[in-house]
């Protein structure tokens, strides 16, 4: 899951955190990894420049540490999958694995420090078995040499928020109960079961508090577990405040906007994507998604506020200063996955403060960060009416018409791909008999063609943003998927499928809805899909423009054989997971492809620059720092997910050549 930039001042600013919290600067602070995105700004760029367009080329593995802990499945068919974004913070390295063990490295040599258990249970059947990485805080009010002067804050896949020293790793006694808070106590939803609530992304730390989002099962039940996103005193543990994206009080100006007996109900609607933090402003900005259940409204009709929107709330107390929606009434799985970044663009000879959310619809809005105004023109469109009995498909969408699309918004007959002409006619007749209005084709009894799919246009990767060269990168897919609304009554599971998800196709109960979801990828009889390759791609924008400055692909077909899918030699972009990073010397680095390579890319124009093997698909975020030795590092989780990007437990490190 990329790299931070020149405008030292406006970034030094930002990390100097106050009321309590500082944004664990050093010697090296430039240097260091100290957040998820590399601040809590997350634009996820360093200023770091020694490996160049020249010398990348040269870039070779320096260490490797084996995390442990692969469990290839649970009892309930779930992998579990290393996802971590490791940091490094004054000459220590912190990450964490989906099964609660946090560890600290020696970041030259890979060496480990210590570690910490949190113990998650193995066979648990989390939807997303991962953990995407941990956070640290110093608090400035304790002597530098005190036990827990600086923290190390994990929230684990099962729903507990840890505080852990950061020079011995013993939890911080004074923090919840015996260095704990449970995270599943004092919901408005309660989860139903030990799985339909969990933590994946590192909480967000700011001005001394501690915030957490949560992700929350999809399609269940109307009444899933609810998404509030809760702060927490980083020093004690203690509840500070609470937002719940289901507005609940009546004088809410948002609370008109969610329509029947049951709306106000509704669960999800909650933030499992990374939060950013803007401290010199006391602002935290939180990515929502989307309501329960997916595909179908009908309970909770209207507009839906706060939930699939950007919502800036106020660090200290939790009231929104603004939202915008980027989705009306979700039928269609689009929450917002990718972490806001909170960039400064130049505009008009000014320099902005904004917010960057790049959507599954595969569109970019930039924001302005203090009012939420668009900076690039956005305008309401018609989209398509429903015809389920009982839904009401909200009549306008939301589009970024200031921005290039970052994949494609429509799918034509003639463009229906496959690797011979019995996969293209097979595409041509399923196409034929699925409703497909274009963008914002409601989910149907006939079955609906979507796209891009759930996955995104922009996915959980998010975006990368360089300030020097005012360029956004964004990791994208392209593929469509297939929703099909069954009447529960006339619903029998198919032979041999459970109501798991398989590769490619799954379903759900949606209890408290008259359907039964069934949803599958689009594809050929060959395996592939039956949209046009490249089915991935990184894409570059310039804010300067308002221009797409080049789409590459991304990946290869390599390894797809094991899985027993025949696709053509040559081909080239993939379905992809993970995100990119930018650096001062005009790299971004990306791994993302399920054939299991890391590579450097040419920000200016998206060309290949280099890339290495890894023992797995690494699905994550890469980051770099300045170790000790002068060196530059670059550091990716590598451990596939143990079906399409293959299974490893290794963290790897790459570095030039000693001199």
């Amino acid at each position: 899951m990329t790299a931070y930039v020149a405008l030292l001042r406006a970034v030094a600013a930002a990390l100097m955190l106050t009321s309590g919290v500082t944004a664990c600067r050093s010697r090296s602070a430039d240097g260091d990894w100290a957040s998820y995105g590399r601040t809590p700004l997350g634009d996820r760029h360093s200023p770091l420049d020694q490996i160049t367009r020249e010398n990348v080329g040269r870039l070779t593995v320096a260490w490797r540490y084996h995390t442990g802990g692969i469990v290839s499945d649970s009892s309930r068919g779930r992998p579990t999958m290393l996802e971590t974004t490791p940091l490094v913070v004054d000459g220590t390295m912190y990450l964490s694995t989906p099964l609660g063990r946090v560890i600290a490295l020696d970041p030259v040599t890979g060496r480990e420090h210590w570690s910490y258990e949190a113990a998650v249970d193995p066979g648990s059947g989390f939807g997303d078995f991962a953990s995407r990485g941990v956070s640290v805080w110093r608090d400035s009010g304790a002597k530098s040499d005190a036990r827990c002067a600086r923290r190390v804050f994990v929230a684990t896949i099962d729903g507990r928020l840890i505080a852990l020293d950061a020079r011995t790793g013993a939890p911080c006694g004074d923090f919840g109960t015996g260095g704990v808070v449970d995270l599943l106590r004092g919901l408005r939803n309660p989860p139903g079961d030990s799985t339909e609530y969990e933590q994946t992304s590192p909480p967000a730390i700011v001005n001394g508090l501690v915030v957490v989002g949560s992700a929350v099962a999809d399609n269940s039940r109307i009444d899933a577990a609810s998404g509030e996103v809760r702060a927490f005193d980083a020093r004690s543990g203690a509840l500070r405040w609470a937002w719940d994206p289901v507005p609940q009080d009546s004088s809410d100006f948002a609370y008109t906007t969610w329509i029947g007996p049951h709306a106000h109900r509704t669960g999800a609607a909650n933030a499992w994507s990374v939060l950013a933090a803007d401290p010199a402003r006391d602002l935290v900005f939180v990515p929502t998604g989307s309501p329960s259940v997916d595909y179908y409204g009908g309970e909770r009709k209207g507009a839906n506020r706060y939930a699939n929107s950007i919502v800036a709330l106020r660090a200290s107390t939790g009231k929104i200063v603004w939202h915008f929606q980027t989705v009306h009434h979700d039928l269609w799985d689009y929450d917002n996955a990718s972490p806001p970044a909170l960039v400064t663009v130049r505009n008009g000879g000014r320099d902005i403060p904004a917010v960057i959310q790049a959507t599954k619809t595969g569109q970019l809005f930039v924001l302005n960060r203090d009012t939420g105004a668009p900076l690039f023109p956005v305008e309401e469109r018609s989209a398509p009416a429903s015809d389920v009995p009982g839904e009401s498909a909200w009549p306008t969408q939301p589009w970024s018409a200031g921005l290039p699309p970052l994949s494609p918004e429509h799918l034509e007959p003639r463009e229906l791909w496959g690797p011979t002409e019995a996969d293209r006619a097979a595409c041509r007749s399923r196409l034929a008999a699925l409703r497909y209005d274009g963008p914002y084709t409601p989910p149907s009894e006939r079955g609906t063609l979507v796209l891009p799919a759930n996955v995104g246009g922009a996915h959980w990767g998010g975006v990368a943003f360089d300030p020097i060269r005012q360029i956004v990168v964004v990791p994208t897919n392209r593929i469509a998927a297939v929703v099909t609304l069954i009447r529960r009554a006339e619903f029998q599971p198919p032979s041999g499928e459970d109501g798991h998800e398989r590769i490619g196709t799954e379903y759900a109960g949606m209890r408290g809805t008259p359907y039964v979801l069934k949803r599958e990828t689009f594809l050929g009889p060959s395996g592939v899909p039956c949209t046009p390759p490249p089915f991935g791609a990184l894409v570059g924008v310039s804010l300067k423009t308002g221009k797409a400055l080049w789409t590459t692909p991304l990946g290869t077909a390599e390894g797809l054989e094991r899985l027993g899918i025949k696709a053509p030699p040559g081909l080239r972009g993939m379905f992809n997971l993970g995100g990119a990073i930018t650096t001062a010397a005009g790299l971004t680095f990306i791994a993302a492809s399920p054939d299991a390579y890391i590579r450097a890319f040419d920000t200016e124009t998206g060309r290949e620059l280099w890339k290495n093997k890894l023992p797995a698909g690494g699905k994550a975020t890469p980051m770099t720092y300045l170790g000790r030795d002068g060196r530059q590092y670059l550091v990716i989780a590598a451990g596939g997910d143990g079906q399409l990007f293959g299974r490893a437990d290794e963290i790897v490190a790459f570095a030039l050549p000693p001199r």
